[in-house]
């Protein structure tokens, strides 16, 4: 029985481990791709022919939801670390209305952008804002997919599997969505700066 547990600890660390490395290694990749897409915008915003205009009033509402839901995040792990279940199901289920709402803030900027003549792509188009389109897009794929990793782990934590023996689903969910947030935060001071 207790060679069983053991090797059941033992099994569980060594998952862990693997998961934390492959999920270090694609915030490092993603990291790199943001890195690249604001060293282009730089190097084109450079060469002249750029619009400034103003960051859509959504983007800030967008920025203080995002922290609200690492906050939530928060809640979710230290709730199962106490064997809190119904905790645990609450706080997760917040944090993806929050990030749900987000992504929906982030239309509302876009519309926001059209409505003040910038335009993704055409001939009315600027690089300016064609870049912010595109970054603030490519971020919005990686929040997807940030809600639905804790899409499955909320469905996980509806049936009790998580608690103060294996906490590694929420623990690496919030690494992943902790670096989404704070990857928003960068990017929405970097637009702020460069405008």
């Amino acid at each position: 029985m207790a060679e069983s547990l053991i090797m059941n600890r033992e099994s569980l660390e060594l998952k862990e481990r693997v998961y934390r490395n492959l999920l270090y290694i694609a915030i490092f990749s993603i990291l790199m791709l943001f890195a690249g897409l604001t060293s282009a915008y730089i190097v084109r915003q450079a060469d002249g022919m750029w619009l400034h205009f103003s960051m859509p009033s959504w983007f800030q509402i967008s920025t203080i939801v995002i922290l609200m839901s690492s906050a939530t995040m928060v809640w979710a792990h230290i709730s199962a670390i106490n064997n809190r279940f119904s905790q645990v199901k609450i706080a997760l289920g917040l944090t993806l209305i929050l990030g749900s709402a987000f992504c929906v803030l982030q239309f509302y900027g876009w519309s926001e952008l059209l409505e003040n003549g910038i335009y993704l792509a055409g001939k009315s188009a600027n690089p300016s804002g064609s870049f912010l389109y595109l970054i603030t897009g490519m971020h919005m794929l990686h929040i997807v997919s940030g809600l639905i990793y804790l899409l499955v782990i909320f469905f996980k934590a509806l049936r009790n599997k998580y608690n103060s023996e294996n906490v590694i689903g929420i623990r690496h969910s919030g690494i992943y969505w902790h670096f989404l947030d704070a990857l928003w935060v960068y990017l929405f001071v970097f637009f702020l700066a460069m405008q």
